[in-house]
């Protein structure tokens, strides 16, 4: 069974992405951005409504990202749209909200339908971001539910365009491995 698939009428769109582990899944109006990698066991659904995945944004093991359907009380559902640069961290669960750019989703977290998540942000392992909350840009962010904790160090700030860049080059690495060139 092929893991990018179809939903209806729409194919995902995968073909700038630098990588995709055979063993995730892909489903319906999704678009990965360019050098884009989705790892093991990651699961995409774009059935209900779009995914959009920004440039060199990676989506790591077992990640979950889904959306909320289109209803008279909210015309235009909850889709879900990842910025540039952003880490998706192990296991994380994104469902109908907005990520902005350079922006770290710790292993286990969960975000909820219409959160806002600006530019320039973490987000600690095993939070919880209730639905339509917005995390300001420029700060760390742990707990459940997440409280603000601190601004960001320059260093850290550094950290979220490097983490994503370093998984650019990982992902080449596996794609070359699958490809039988080492």
């Amino acid at each position: 069974m092929n893991n990018i698939r179809p939903f209806l009428n729409t194919i995902p769109d995968t073909q700038h992405a630098v990588f995709i582990d055979p063993s995730c899944v892909i489903i319906g109006d999704v678009i990965l951005g360019t050098q884009s990698s989705v790892w093991p066991m990651a699961v995409i659904r774009g059935d209900v409504n779009y995914i959009r995945v920004g440039a060199r944004s990676n989506v790591q093991d077992l990640a979950m990202l889904h959306v909320s359907h289109k209803n008279d009380q909210k015309p235009e559902g909850s889709p879900l749209i990842i910025g540039d640069d952003v880490t998706v961290g192990h296991m994380a669960m994104l469902h109908g909200c907005r990520i902005g750019n350079r922006v770290l989703v710790g292993m286990k977290t969960t975000v909820l339908d219409d959160a806002i998540i600006e530019d320039d942000v973490m987000i600690g392992a095993g939070s919880l971001v209730p639905a339509r909350k917005r995390l300001e840009s420029g700060y760390l962010y742990v707990g459940s539910p997440v409280k603000q904790v601190r601004r960001l160090t320059e260093e850290e700030i550094a950290f979220l365009a490097y983490s994503a860049q370093h998984y650019v080059k990982v992902a080449q690495q596996h794609q070359q491995s699958l490809n039988g060139n080492t």
